[in-house]
């Protein structure tokens, strides 16, 4: 009997590719095969604080490593190398990067010769991830709103990231809400992210409380569930913030439905219950679109990462089928 011949999802080793997603402050990276199988390796520091080349320069040494375990553990060098990156971001070129200070970095800078390669914005891939993998699946048109340090938006059109004419498309954090409102660190006037994020919240608290602090967003919202005046007040407004962009959203690209990550979000149904209300009231002549959560939390953006490394490998349709469970666990070795 002749020996079986390996079959279209198959190959003389488990085909698999990098993914590594970049934030200002870290790195999460990791391995994924064909059918989803992922190996997630603990975070690296970007080392921002001494340059741009040394950001580079520590990405390159991540992706060496993952490779060198891929090598080790699969038997072969990767099929292809997906980087979710900050800024502005083309498939090949890490154009400009205001937390990181880079301009007009190739993707070749990060990664080994000979293997393909895709860069992808971060917030953008994480919305790609949510559309093929997460709570997007299934939805062809949504925003994903990644509310963390800041606020950014994923503009998912029949199924793909919209990036614009310049590759800034979804900065939905920098939409004025109040025009005579606070100055945001952009130079804008009354950005959403000034009043909606998660610094924000923190900012806004201690401005208005000098006697107390509140280390994080999360602190921010249980001060103004257990009654705190002020902080109900400055997460008052964040709602209110978020209900008059999400309007705004909504009645110009008619989504779907709006998939809600990020830090903040982890406050559950307080913050989506009253934002679903705020919404509705606004929405006076049609129905809100439903408010999800997002499926795939901080891991987001590493697998829409090996997403891209996907496409770079000549594979675009790969991971519909990749069970959620197993990409939320993962392993680390």
């Amino acid at each position: 009997m002749s020996a079986r011949r390996p079959g279209p999802l198959e190959s003389a080793h488990p085909r698999y590719v990098v993914a590594l997603d970049v934030g200002g402050t870290s790195m999460k990276g990791g391995l994924v095969t064909r059918g989803g199988e992922v190996t997630a390796l603990e975070g690296r520091p970007t080392g921002r604080e001494n340059g741009p080349e040394t950001v580079v320069s520590a990405i390159r040494a991540y992706v060496d490593e993952l490779v060198d375990l891929g090598s080790s553990r699969y038997g072969a060098p990767p099929d292809g190398i997906g980087l979710a990156v900050p800024g502005i971001v083309t498939t090949s070129t890490a154009v400009y990067s205001a937390n990181i200070g880079w301009y007009d970095v190739p993707v070749s800078a990060f990664v080994p010769s000979g293997i393909p390669a895709r860069l992808g914005h971060d917030v953008r891939t994480g919305g790609l991830a949510e559309s093929v993998l997460g709570a997007g699946r299934g939805v062809a048109d949504f925003l994903f709103l990644a509310i963390g340090t800041g606020i950014a938006g994923a503009v998912v059109i029949g199924g793909e990231p919209y990036g614009g004419a310049e590759g800034s498309g979804g900065e939905i954090g920098h939409a004025p809400v109040w025009p005579a409102g606070e100055k945001c660190a952009c130079g804008q006037i009354g950005c959403l992210e000034t009043y909606a994020s998660a610094s924000a919240l923190v900012r806004r608290y201690e401005a208005r409380s000098p006697s107390r602090t509140a280390a994080t967003a999360k602190d921010v919202v249980s001060l103004a569930v257990a009654g705190d005046p002020v902080a109900g007040e400055v997460f008052d407004d964040a709602v209110e913030a978020l209900a008059i962009s999400l309007v705004s959203y909504v009645m110009l690209l008619d989504p779907a439905a709006i998939v809600i990550g990020g830090g903040l979000a982890e406050a559950g149904q307080t913050l989506f219950l009253p934002l679903e209300e705020r919404l509705s009231a606004r929405l006076t002549f049609r129905e809100r679109p439903p408010l999800l959560p997002a499926a795939l939390g901080m891991r987001a953006g590493m697998l829409g990462a090996a997403l891209l490394g996907w496409q770079a490998a000549g594979v675009p349709d790969v991971g519909r089928e990749w069970p959620l469970d197993v990409l939320r666990r993962g392993a680390v070795p």
